[in-house]
């Protein structure tokens, strides 16, 4: 009988650790180009906003856990607009966008100002903490011609954190480069 219980138990390990928290949902393009997971409920809009270069409107969504912001959205821009540019650079322009006025340096630390990849997509990483602790992270990524970003707040606590981290790792692309 123990035998049996150790076997059903190993078997059960993978099942319960892939499974997904009800306080969790995935989101997933509507043409299947990307999935994330964000705090359920996460909220959809749509924004008419054109800057230049857009190609159409701002898809994004949005959830609050314990008073903390999980942002994601993404924008189309018009074909060629990033491929005739240092993608390197358009991503640490657009990640860092208004942060130094927004965020001082002589009132807030920059735990992480670099550029990143996701799988093999050019991105930049921007991580301000305050003086308490609590943080603003960010991540924007080019993929062809999109731009996806993912904005996350946190108290800076153990919980927080290991939440923001989540949210910011799960962004998978359908396309690699």
């Amino acid at each position: 009988m123990k035998r049996r219980f150790l076997v059903f138990s190993l078997l059960t390990v993978p099942l319960m650790a892939s499974a997904q928290p009800a306080d969790w949902q995935t989101v997933v393009g509507s043409d299947l180009r990307f999935r994330l997971e964000m705090p359920a409920p996460a909220a959809k809009t749509t924004a008419a906003e054109k800057e230049k270069g857009h190609a159409g409107e701002r898809v994004a969504w949005q959830s609050k856990r314990d008073d903390e912001l999980f942002d994601f959205d993404y924008v189309d821009y018009d074909a060629g607009w990033f491929s005739s540019r240092d993608t390197k650079e358009v991503a640490r322009d657009l990640g860092r966008g208004e942060a130094e006025k927004a965020f001082p340096r002589a009132r807030f630390k920059y735990v992480l100002d670099e550029p990143v990849a996701l799988q093999g997509w050019d991105g930049y990483a921007l991580d301000i903490e305050d003086t308490n602790g609590s943080r603003v992270m960010m991540r924007t990524y080019i993929v062809k011609d999109r731009l996806y970003r993912l904005l996350v707040t946190t108290k800076g606590d153990m919980k927080s954190m290991s939440a923001a981290t989540r949210f910011l790792e799960s962004l998978r692309l359908a396309e690699t480069r």
